[in-house]
């Protein structure tokens, strides 16, 4: 190699260097970090090489490049995401086998009804808002990638066993279905979670199966629900393609999302009927994003279709088990039960091994065992029956 080359090399090494820098140093434009960061207990610095570390163009690239791969060599994404047809993109724990299937099943199974024992204790009816997977209420777009076995008849299976331990649980499906055949999109592309649409479907059904079977006391209330602004839905699923900024132009089309806004209708209640209306509680709402995510407005559906007011302890990032336990526990379950509590629980969780969080694992475990026993009585009950009926 001449001189003139090496020193061509170095020159370009140098620069090369300066441009990354000089591009790291930009991604520090408005970065600040908690109050409680400082240098002398070293958070500042450890806050600097974390964000430091996560916008190296270097890295970066290499994200991109090796996602780039996968997307169009083998049509994969990161683990968390199934490749649809059509840019449709599905959750993976709507496909993988899971392990220890069958213990988990049974113990959440035996924890439903436990919960379902704590609750009548206080004289609260539990209604079950059992949310169908995406992949089952939109199969056509699949590729090559099926769910397991496990999830083959597990939506049916749900709703069996809590017809067997006489939990209402209103078929969220078929409705879904039927507004789907009607031209109305109930999930979003490339979410996870139904739509505004599916979640007033899924909103009006209970409604009806409440208002039919435990009739709220108290004044009904007029809500209303209003379209909000339209915005451009980045869906969760595409977290699992980490292809831009670099590769954007692979990835699956942003959505529209039109939010809504329900309202209470007409002037709320004065003097002695308004503190007696802030203390009832009529309805109480535990679940996941599915509820606790104000882009779905399921909170405001469930408003709307009920004539009542709804207070949500719907928790986002923690399955559906956990926000119950926390609930159980909680000043509000003590103080003011409602009268109906209505419990999402997507199908996906059914057969995992959930998290409790911070709760006694010893009280859980009394939970299902006391769920347990009772499932056994009826069954025996069951068993027993057609004996009588020869005898």
């Amino acid at each position: 190699m001449t001189r003139s080359l090496r020193i061509f090399y170095i020159a370009l090494f140098l620069v090369t260097l300066l441009v990354l820098g000089l591009w790291s140093v930009r991604s520090f434009f408005g970065f600040s970090t908690n109050a409680d960061a400082t240098v002398l207990n070293g958070r500042w610095t450890k806050a600097v090489e974390t964000h430091y570390d996560e916008e190296f163009p270097i890295k970066r690239l290499g994200t991109n490049l090796w996602a780039a791969l996968d997307f169009k060599l083998f049509n994969e994404g990161r683990p968390g995401v199934v490749l649809g047809r059509d840019q449709w993109l599905y959750s993976d724990e709507e496909f993988n086998p899971i392990v220890n299937e069958e213990l988990n099943l049974q113990g959440n199974y035996a924890l439903v009804e436990g919960v379902r024992q704590t609750l009548k204790a206080k004289g609260v009816q539990l209604v079950m808002a059992v949310v169908p997977a995406k992949v089952r209420l939109y199969p056509e777009h699949l590729g090559e990638v099926k769910p397991a076995s496990i999830h083959a008849n597990l939506y049916q299976d749900f709703h069996q066993r809590l017809a067997a331990e006489r939990i209402p649980a209103p078929d969220l499906l078929g409705p879904l279905q039927a507004a789907k055949k009607n031209g109305q999109q109930v999930f979003l592309r490339t979410d996870t979670h139904w739509t505004p649409e599916g979640a007033e479907v899924a909103a009006n059904r209970l409604a009806r199966v409440i208002a039919d079977q435990y009739p709220l006391s108290g004044e009904p209330q007029n809500f209303v629900t209003e379209p909000a602004e339209q915005v451009t839905h980045k869906g969760d699923l595409r977290l699992f393609l980490p292809l831009d900024p670099l590769f954007e132009n692979l990835m699956p089309a942003q959505e529209p999302l039109r939010k809504r806004n329900t309202v209470a209708a007409g002037d709320p209640p004065a003097g002695d009927d308004a503190l007696f209306a802030n203390t009832e509680v009529p309805v109480a709402l535990i679940g996941t994003s599915y509820s606790a995510n104000p882009n779905w407005n399921f909170v405001g559906a469930l408003k709307q279709a009920l004539h009542s007011d709804v207070v949500s302890y719907a928790e986002d990032g923690h399955g559906p088990i956990l926000p119950m336990l926390s609930y159980l526990k909680s000043d509000a379950f003590k103080n003011s039960p409602p009268q109906v509590l209505i419990w999402e629980f997507p199908e996906r969780y059914l057969p995992v091994n959930n998290e409790i969080g911070d709760a006694d694992p010893q009280w859980v475990a009394e939970l299902k065992q006391a769920g347990a026993r009772q499932q056994n009585v009826a069954i025996n009950t069951k068993s027993e029956t057609p004996d009588r009926a020869q005898n």
